[in-house]
């Protein structure tokens, strides 16, 4: 059975089938000019008893032509019959739409990255390698603005980049994650923040997990009443000011009331401006910024 992870490492691409396109071009893939993309079936059977059902299947179209077709898996562990299924979702894929095809696989473990991307002999001379994505070669996604363009990429790049060494980077992969994730609709923003959390909690260094779990499902409940499920324009900013003040504390150690109350008191461009600040700022006095700022 397809774990809670995997299947919400799924609902990423699903909502933003153009990430796995932006994902190979980061891996150096040519890919046919398109006008857009689009999921199909999964159901990779052919006329053989043998059952096979990739994760994700999507199509690059061009002019109502299929120019490229694009196998989405999910790997979070080793999976030794994948290296015997895989040639086949290729293969039956590209017999059934006549068009090229490749194979995208998602791990979220460098280890399995090198495991997945080895060349998978099919016998003399003929070889399938599939494109891998793992912690390795994600895009760190540390910028506020380019989180928010892309908030898909930016939760995936948390995800891959919670393991790192480097925890000022992977906290600041987080916190852009995070704040994106509160723009957008309240179903995306609440699964988005799970997978965070889940993926964080078992692959992150104790201090990033600490701070996660710290966030963690209080604020989930608190968005969902303030946030998403009133609707209003004063509850949205509202959540938006309790996240950043969470945020904050998380940083920068418990919040003075006057610090709290200059935060309460922002305007939205103002929050905005903290929200950035934040990601990069190595004292509370510079997230906040000059007074009236």
């Amino acid at each position: 059975m397809p774990s809670y992870l995997h299947e919400l490492l799924l609902f990423l691409f699903r909502n933003r089938s153009g990430s796995a396109a932006d994902l190979l071009r980061e891996l150096d893939v040519q890919l046919p000019e398109y006008d857009e993309i689009r999921a199909e079936s999964s159901d990779l059977n052919d006329l053989r008893p043998a059952e096979y059902r990739a994760d994700l299947v999507l199509f690059l179209v061009r002019a109502s032509q299929k120019a490229l077709g694009l196998i989405v898996e999910v790997q979070l562990g080793y999976d030794h019959d994948k290296p015997y299924a895989w040639p086949a979702y290729i293969a039956n894929l590209r017999a059934r739409h006549r068009c090229p095809v490749c194979l995208l696989v998602i791990t979220i473990d460098d280890a399995v990255a090198r495991w997945a991307g080895r060349s998978i002999e099919l016998g003399p001379g003929t070889r399938c390698k599939p494109w891998v994505v793992g912690p390795s070669n994600t895009p760190a996604v540390t910028e506020l603005k380019d989180a928010r363009e892309n908030v898909e990429l930016a939760v995936l790049s948390a995800i891959e980049h919670g393991q790192s060494a480097d925890i000022p980077l992977a906290a600041r992969i987080a916190s852009a994650a995070i704040v994106a994730s509160a723009d957008i609709d309240a179903e995306r923003s609440k699964l988005y923040l799970d997978l965070i959390l889940i993926a964080l909690s078992q692959n992150a260094p104790e201090a990033l997990e600490t701070t996660m779990n710290s966030l963690g499902y209080e604020y989930q409940s608190d968005f969902a009443r303030r946030y998403v499920a009133q609707g209003k324009a004063e509850g949205k900013a509202e959540g938006r000011v309790e996240l950043i003040l969470k945020l904050l504390a998380l940083r920068f150690g418990p919040l003075s009331d006057a610090a709290q109350t200059r935060v309460r008191s922002a305007q939205d461009p103002q929050l905005d401006a903290i929200a950035e600040r934040m990601l990069t700022a190595q004292t509370l006095q510079e997230a906040l910024g000059p007074p009236g700022s």
